[in-house]
C-alpha cells in the first residue's frame, strides 16, 4: 500500500475548467471520499489518479513516485467502475483473472490469487458463473475482486454502490468498509450520496464546481462547516441572511435578531441545524412565533415546516418518542420555535 498526494492538480476541457488547483493527501490505509454534486469534478479527479484522464496541470505522487504522466497500466491502481464493467462473455473466474493475465503471470499463480480474491468477497463458489447469472450485489463484488487481485497500491471506487437498491447498498458498503480496513488499503472513493460518505469515510473532501470547499472528518464538516455550500450538502441547515449588528447579535433580512455565541462578524449568513430547533414556548436566547405549514412523519423523527412571523421559513426535526406520543400539531397551528445561541453558525 502507498500514500497519495495531489499537488495543485487541474484539468480543463477546452475553456471548461473541470478541476482547479486541487491539493490533498491520502495517508496509507486511509479511505478518503470525494463528495459533491454531479459535475463538481470528483470523477475527473479519480480518473486523473487512475490515468484515464491526463492532468492539465499539477502532480500526482503515489508512494512518493510521480505518476502524473505514467500510463494506467504502470500505476498499479485497482479501479471499480460505477457500471462494474464486467466482461459479459467471460466467467466470474475469467473476469477476475483478466488483469493477472495481462501481467503474464503463470497459470498456477493466477489460479491461487483469483481464488484468494473471490474468497475475500465471499464468492469462492461462483467462479464458473457468468455475470448475467449474478445479482447486482454479486456483480459489484466481482468487480471489487478484480480490482483487488492485482494487489494495487491504491483502490479507486467510482460511485460503486449507485446501481444497488437501498437495502443492498447498506449491506455492501459495510462489506467494502470492513474489507478495506482489514486489508489496510489506501482508498479513494467518489460519491454524491452524503449518507454513504458519512458512514464509510475516514475523511471527506467536499467539492463544488471543480474546487475543494472543505476537507475534514464527518464531525468536523457537520459541526464546523466553512461555508453555506458545505453546511447544506453535509446534512441540512436553516439559513438566515443578514448581518451582525452588535456583539453576539445577528439581524436577519426579515428583521428578527438572533443571539449567537461565536463567529466572524463579517459573515453574512447564519445557519442552524434542524435538530437544534424546538417547538416550544420557553425562555430561550432565541424564541420566535410562527405558523406550522407542513408536517411530515419520517419514522424516527417528524419534520415540521414553520413560517416565522418575519416571513422566513425554518425546518425542525423532532425525535419521535418510543411510545408514539410525539407532539401532534397540524398545518395552520400557531407555534413558537426556540433554539440556543450555541446552535448558530456564522458562514460565508
Amino acid at each position: 500500500m502507498s500514500d497519495l498526494h495531489l499537488e495543485h492538480l487541474g484539468k480543463s476541457f477546452g475553456a471548461v475548467v473541470a478541476v482547479e488547483d486541487l491539493s490533498l493527501g491520502v495517508a496509507e490505509g486511509e479511505l478518503l471520499v470525494l463528495l459533491g454534486p454531479s459535475g463538481c469534478g470528483k470523477t475527473t479527479t479519480l480518473r486523473m489518479i487512475a490515468g484515464f484522464v491526463e492532468a492539465t496541470s499539477g502532480r500526482i505522487l503515489l508512494g512518493g513516485r510521480d505518476i502524473t504522466h505514467a500510463p494506467p497500466y504502470r500505476r498499479n491502481t485497482g479501479f471499480v467502475f460505477q457500471s462494474y464493467a464486467l466482461f459479459p462473455h467471460l466467467s466470474v473466474f475469467e473476469n477476475v483473472a483478466f488483469g493477472l493475465e495481462m501481467r503474464r503471470l503463470d497459470r498456477a499463480a493466477i489460479k491461487a490469487r483469483v481464488e484468494d480474491a473471490l474468497r475475500l468477497v465471499r464468492l469462492e463458489t461462483f467462479g464458473e458463473r457468468m455475470p448475467r447469472q449474478l445479482s447486482g450485489g454479486q456483480q459489484q463484488r466481482v468487480a471489487l475482486a478484480r480490482a483487488l487481485v492485482v494487489a494495487p497500491d491504491i483502490l479507486l471506487l467510482d460511485e460503486p454502490l449507485s446501481n444497488l437498491d437501498a437495502k443492498l447498498r447498506q449491506e455492501v458498503r459495510v462489506e467494502i468498509r470492513e474489507l478495506q480496513k482489514r486489508l489496510g488499503l489506501t482508498t479513494v472513493m467518489v460519491t454524491h450520496d452524503q449518507e454513504e460518505a458519512l458512514t464509510m469515510a475516514d475523511r471527506l473532501v467536499v467539492m463544488n464546481e471543480g474546487r475543494v470547499q472543505q476537507i475534514g472528518t464527518q464531525r468536523e464538516l457537520y459541526n464546523r462547516p466553512e461555508n453555506r455550500f458545505v453546511a447544506n450538502f453535509i446534512g441540512r441547515s436553516n439559513f438566515f441572511e443578514g448581518a451582525v449588528v452588535a456583539r453576539g447579535r445577528f439581524r436577519t433580512a426579515g428583521g428578527i435578531e438572533i443571539a449567537f455565541t461565536s463567529g466572524r462578524p463579517e459573515r453574512r449568513v447564519l445557519a442552524v441545524r434542524p435538530e437544534r430547533l424546538r417547538l416550544s414556548r420557553e425562555v430561550a436566547p432565541n424564541c420566535f412565533p410562527g405558523t406550522v405549514e407542513l408536517v411530515t412523519y419520517l419514522g424516527s423523527l417528524t419534520e415540521y415546516r414553520v413560517r416565522l412571523a418575519s416571513g422566513e421559513p425554518v425546518t425542525i426535526h423532532a425525535q419521535n418518542t418510543r411510545d408514539g406520543e410525539e407532539r401532534r400539531v397540524s398545518p395552520g397551528t400557531p407555534i413558537d420555535v426556540a433554539w440556543d445561541a450555541e446552535a448558530c453558525q456564522l458562514l460565508d
